[in-house]
C-alpha cells in the first residue's frame, strides 16, 4: 500500500513517529541511514574530458595528421589555420554541452531552505536538508514544502502543485485516507517536496526526503534521460565518418599510385619527387575535407534563432532549429499552451430555465441575474489592481473579470455593499459565504460545489420570488450541471438567505440556503490555436495533448480544437500504465490525448513516438516535465515555467502559446533547407577540385594547387556564400510538405545529383585551365587552376540557391545578402593577386589579364551550363 492509502495512525506506527516528533538521538540515527535531505546527482564530466572528446571525430583526426605533417613540412600557416579552426569548434561545442547541464542545478534550487519541525515535543526551525523521514512539519501560507509527506492535520489548506502536475488551480487537501490508487494530482492527503502553500495551515509527517520524494524521482529520470541529437548531427557524425575513411584511403591510393610511378619510372631524385608526391596526396585529403562545416552549420542555425525569436520562440541549444524542421510528433501541455491559463465565464443557468450569456447592459438585468451577479462577486476574495494584474484564485477572478466585461465594475459592487463578516472558504465545507446589507436587507451570500449548495438549500429564487425548492426544479438544476460537466466546464453554485440585524454568523448558518442559480466556465482555447493545429495536419504532424487535467475535460478541449478526431483514443496515466509495450505501440496513432500522467508516463510517450522512427517535440512547464523534454528530440518550455523546465528544454516560447511552435517548425523547415543548400554548395566545390587533382594525377601533371591556396578556399572563400544561402527565403510550398524522413541521409533527393553535377562541371572547368597554364610554365598552371576554381566556386552561388529554380527565376534580387557574398569574394580574390600577396598562394608575376580572362571565362561557362541544365529539365518535366 501507499502511503496516502493507510491510516494516520498506521502510518505513524510504521515510520516510528509520534505528533511530538522525533528525538535528537532518532534523529541522528536516520540522518546516517537516509542521508540529508536534498537531491544528489552523479558527477558531471570535466571540461577537459569534454574537450578531449571533440577530437574522436573522423574528419578532425584527419585534419590532425594533416596539420601534423604540414609542420613536419615547414609550412606552419598552413597547420596554424587547421589547429585554429579546430579549436574554435572545439571550444563551440563544449560550452554548448556545458550549458545543457543545468537542469538539475535549477531542480536542486527549488528546495526550502528551512523548516519548522516538532523535535523532543518542541517546535524548532531548522535546515530543511536535517529533515529525515518521521519528521513532523509545520505548514503555514507562503512555505515551501522541504519534504514529502502525509498530512496529519489541514486547515482549508490549498497547495500550489503546478510544478508537479501542469495544473493552475491549487490544490485542496485534506486528511482523508484514499483507498483507490491514484496519481499525485489526486491525492489529496499528500505533500510534495518543492510545492507552495498558497493558503491555510498544515502538519503533515515526512515519509520521504532528498532522492526518494517525488521531485527526486523526477531528478533521477532527468538525469537518466538521453540527450538526442538531432536527425542532422547523426548523420553529419555519419558522414563524417564515411568521409574521413574516404579521404584516408584516397589519399593512400594517390600516393601509392604516385610512389609506384616515381619507383619503377627511374626517377632521378626519388627522395624528393617522393616528398611531391606525398604532398599531392596531403593536397587531396585538405581539398576534399569541408574545413569551414561545422562552423557555417552553426551560423546559419544561429540565424534560424534570431528568426524564432521574432516568432516568440527562444532557442537554448542551437541544433533544435534544425530538429524543429523534421518535427513529426507534437506533445503539447493543454493550460497555457493550447488553452489562456484563465478562467472565463461562458454560461450560466437560473432556476427559471434562463441560460445563455449575461447581456453588456446590467440594467435590463433580471431580479435573478442582479442577485447571482451579487453573489459570485461578493462572495469573493479576489482583486484586479491598478497594474491590471489579477490577484486570487482563477476561479474566482474569473467571476469579477466576468461582471467587468459586462459593464457591471466588480469595484462599484464591493463599494455599495461592503463585507461585514465572512466564514472563508474550507476544503472540507466546500463553501464560502460572506454578509452584506443589499437594498436594506441583510444577506448571507454563499457560493461552492454544486452538490454541496444544492444540498444545502430548501428554497429557490425564480423570477424574484422565493419558492420551495421541489424535486422538479432541483433536478433541472442537476441535469443542467451534468451538461455543463459533459461540456468540460467547471460548475459553481450561488445561494443566499436572509439574517437578522445583530446576527453573527456561523458555520451552522450555510443550511437552508435560497438556491439563485449556477454559473460555468473554463479555460478557453486560444483563438489562434484552431488554425495552428489545422496547419499542423496539413504538414503531416500529429499533435498530441499530454495534461495533468481530468480526462474528461482534456478530451473535451482536444474535440474542438481538431486534435481529436473520430475513433481517436483518450487514456489517463493509470489506463496506460496498464498497456503493455505491444498494446501501445498498436494503438498508440490512435491515441490523441493522455490526462492525469506522471513523470513517467510522459517519457514512455515520447519514447514510443521515437521507436516508431518518429521526431517528436515536447511542451511543458512544470518540475514533473523536465525529464521529457529532456528525452525528447526537441523539448519546449514555457516562458512562465519552472527553471527546471527551461534549462532541460531546448526551446523556450516567451508567449506560451502553441501558435508559436508551429511557426518555429515553419522556420525551422526553412533553416534545413538552407543548410543543405550551404552543404551542397560546399561539397560541390571541394568535389571539384578533388576531379582537378585526380586529373592531374593522372596526366602526370603538376599538384594544380597548394595546400594554402585550398585552405584560403574552404575556409575563408566558401564561408560567406555559404552563410549567404543560409539566409534564403523558405519555399512557397514549406508547410505542405510532409516532414522528413529522420533517416534520409544528407544528399538525399536532388541535392546528391546537384552536387555531383555542378562538382564535375567545375572540375572540369579546372582541368582544361591548368592544360592551358601548362603551355606557359608549371607555376602558371596552378595559378590558373587556382584563379579557375575560385572563381568558380564563388559563381556557383546563384546555382545553389535552388535545385530547380535559376537564380532568376528564384528572383535574382530577392536574396540580397547572395549578391553582397559574390561581391566579397571576388574582391578577396584580387587581394591574393596583388603584389607582395601573391608570392604566398603561388600566382607568377606574368600572370596578367589575358590569363584571368581565361580563367574566369572558363568559370563562368560552368556556371551558365548548371543554369540552362535546369531549365532543359524542368522543360522535359
Amino acid at each position: 500500500m501507499e502511503f496516502y492509502q493507510k491510516e494516520q495512525d498506521v502510518l505513524l506506527s510504521e515510520l516510528k513517529s509520534t505528533p511530538n516528533g522525533l528525538q535528537t538521538s532518532e534523529v541522528n540515527a536516520r540522518l546516517e541511514e537516509h542521508g540529508h535531505n536534498e537531491l544528489k546527482t552523479k558527477a558531471k564530466d570535466s571540461v577537459l574530458k569534454l574537450f578531449l572528446e571533440t577530437f574522436k571525430d573522423a574528419m578532425v583526426i584527419v585534419l590532425l595528421i594533416v596539420a601534423v605533417i604540414q609542420i613536419l613540412m615547414g609550412s606552419v600557416v598552413e597547420s596554424f589555420i587547421i589547429f585554429a579552426v579546430l579549436m574554435i569548434n572545439s571550444v563551440i561545442s563544449v560550452v554548448q554541452t556545458k550549458k545543457a547541464e543545468g537542469s538539475l542545478d535549477a531542480l536542486k534550487n527549488m528546495s526550502a531552505p528551512l523548516a519548522k519541525a516538532i523535535r523532543n515535543g518542541e517546535k524548532v526551525t531548522i535546515p530543511a536538508r536535517e529533515l529525515v523521514p518521521g519528521d513532523i512539519v509545520i505548514l503555514d501560507a507562503g512555505d515551501y514544502v522541504p519534504a514529502d509527506g502525509r498530512l496529519l492535520e489541514a486547515g482549508s489548506l490549498k497547495i500550489d502543485e503546478g510544478m508537479l502536475t501542469g495544473e493552475s488551480v491549487p490544490a485542496d487537501k485534506d486528511t482523508e485516507t484514499i483507498a483507490d490508487t491514484v496519481p499525485v494530482g489526486d491525492r489529496s492527503n499528500m505533500v510534495h517536496s518543492g510545492t507552495l502553500v498558497v493558503y491555510g495551515r498544515g502538519l503533515f509527517v515526512i515519509t520521504g526526503t532528498g532522492n526518494n520524494t517525488e521531485i527526486g524521482q523526477v531528478a533521477n529520470l532527468l538525469e537518466n534521460a538521453m540527450t538526442k541529437q538531432t536527425p542532422l548531427q547523426k548523420k553529419l557524425d555519419q558522414f563524417s565518418k564515411q568521409l574521413g575513411i574516404g579521404i584516408l584511403i584516397l589519399s593512400v591510393v594517390i600516393f601509392a599510385i604516385e610512389a609506384a610511378r616515381i619507383y619503377f619510372g627511374g626517377s632521378s631524385n626519388i627522395s624528393a619527387d617522393m616528398l611531391n608526391a606525398f604532398m599531392f596526396a596531403v593536397a587531396v585529403a585538405v581539398a576534399a575535407i569541408p574545413e569551414a562545416l561545422q562552423s557555417i552549420v552553426t551560423i546559419v542555425l544561429s540565424m534560424g534563432t534570431n528568426k524564432m525569436a521574432k516568432r516568440h520562440a527562444i532557442i537554448r541549444k542551437l541544433p533544435a532549429v534544425e530538429t524543429l524542421g523534421a518535427t513529426s510528433v507534437i506533445c503539447t501541455d493543454k493550460t497555457g499552451t493550447l488553452t489562456q491559463n484563465k478562467m472565463t465565464i461562458v454560461d450560466y443557468f437560473l432556476a427559471n430555465g434562463k441560460s445563455g450569456k449575461f447581456n453588456d447592459r446590467p440594467d435590463t438585468w433580471s431580479f435573478d441575474e442582479k442577485r447571482l451577479m451579487q453573489i459570485a462577486v461578493l462572495a469573493n476574495d479576489s482583486n484586479i489592481n491598478e497594474e491590471g494584474q489579477e490577484l486570487g484564485d482563477p476561479t474566482e477572478v474569473a467571476m469579477i473579470a466576468f461582471s467587468n466585461k459586462v459593464n457591471k465594475p466588480y469595484g462599484e459592487l464591493r463599494t455599495s455593499y461592503p463585507r461585514e463578516a465572512e466564514l472563508p472558504f474550507d476544503s472540507d465545507r466546500k463553501l464560502m459565504s460572506t454578509v452584506h446589507t443589499i437594498d436594506g436587507e441583510r444577506l448571507m451570500l454563499s457560493k461552492g460545489g454544486p452538490d454541496v449548495v444544492f444540498g444545502r438549500s430548501t428554497k429557490i429564487l425564480v423570477d424574484g420570488e422565493v419558492l420551495p425548492l421541489t424535486e422538479q426544479r432541483l433536478k433541472e438544476l442537476q441535469d443542467q450541471n451534468e451538461s455543463f460537466s459533459d461540456r468540460a466546464l467547471r460548475v459553481l453554485a450561488f445561494a443566499y438567505k436572509p439574517i437578522g440585524a445583530n446576527q453573527t454568523v456561523s458555520f451552522e448558518d450555510e443550511n437552508e440556503l435560497i438556491l439563485a442559480g449556477i454559473m460555468a466556465m473554463i479555460d478557453p482555447p486560444r483563438e489562434a490555436v484552431y488554425g495552428a493545429v489545422e496547419e499542423a495536419k496539413k504538414a503531416g504532424i500529429k499533435t498530441v495533448m499530454i495534461t495533468g487535467d481530468h480526462k474528461t475535460t482534456a478530451r473535451a478541449i482536444a474535440r474542438d480544437i481538431g486534435i481529436a478526431e473520430e475513433g481517436d483514443i483518450a487514456l489517463t496515466g493509470q489506463e496506460l500504465d496498464a498497456l503493455s509495450e505491444k498494446e501501445l505501440h498498436a494503438k498508440l496513432e490512435q491515441i490523441s490525448v493522455y490526462a492525469r500522467v506522471s513523470p513517467e508516463n510522459k517519457i514512455r510517450i515520447v519514447q514510443a513516438w521515437q521507436d516508431k522512427g518518429k521526431v517528436s517535440a515536447m511542451t511543458g512547464d512544470g518540475v514533473n516535465d523536465a525529464p521529457a523534454l529532456k528525452q525528447a528530440d526537441i523539448g519546449i518550455a514555457m516562458g512562465s515555467g519552472t527553471d527546471v523546465a527551461k534549462d532541460a528544454a531546448a526551446m523556450v516560447l516567451t508567449d506560451d502559446n502553441f501558435v508559436s511552435i508551429i511557426n518555429a517548425v515553419e522556420v525551422g523547415r526553412n533553416v534545413y533547407d538552407n543548410i543543405k543548400k550551404a552543404i551542397a554548395y560546399l561539397f560541390a566545390g571541394n568535389l571539384g577540385a578533388i576531379i582537378a587533382i585526380v586529373a592531374a594525377l593522372i596526366m602526370d601533371w603538376v599538384n594544380p594547387f597548394t595546400a594554402l591556396q585550398l585552405l584560403f578556399i574552404n575556409l575563408v572563400n566558401d564561408s560567406v556564400p555559404a552563410i549567404a544561402l543560409g539566409m534564403e527565403k523558405g519555399e512557397p510550398n514549406v508547410m505542405s510538405r510532409k516532414p522528413r524522413d529522420p533517416n534520409e541521409g544528407i544528399f538525399a533527393g536532388q541535392t546528391l545529383v546537384s552536387v555531383l553535377y555542378r562538382g564535375a562541371l567545375i572540375g572540369i572547368a579546372v582541368i582544361i585551365s591548368q592544360y592551358i597554364g601548362l603551355g606557359y610554365s608549371d607555376e602558371m598552371s596552378i595559378a590558373m587552376a587556382f584563379t579557375t576554381l575560385i572563381l568558380a566556386r564563388t559563381l556557383q552561388t546563384f546555382p545553389a540557391r535552388s535545385n530547380s529554380q535559376t537564380a532568376i527565376g528564384a528572383g535574382f534580387f530577392s536574396n540580397v545578402y547572395v549578391l553582397l557574398a559574390v561581391l566579397f569574394c571576388s574582391a578577396l580574390y584580387g587581394l591574393t593577386v596583388l603584389p607582395g600577396i601573391r608570392e604566398f598562394f603561388s600566382i607568377p608575376a606574368n600572370f596578367g589579364w589575358t590569363q584571368w580572362g581565361i580563367a574566369a571565362g572558363l568559370a563562368a561557362g560552368a556556371v551558365v551550363l548548371m543554369e540552362i541544365t535546369k531549365l532543359v529539365i524542368r522543360k522535359k518535366d
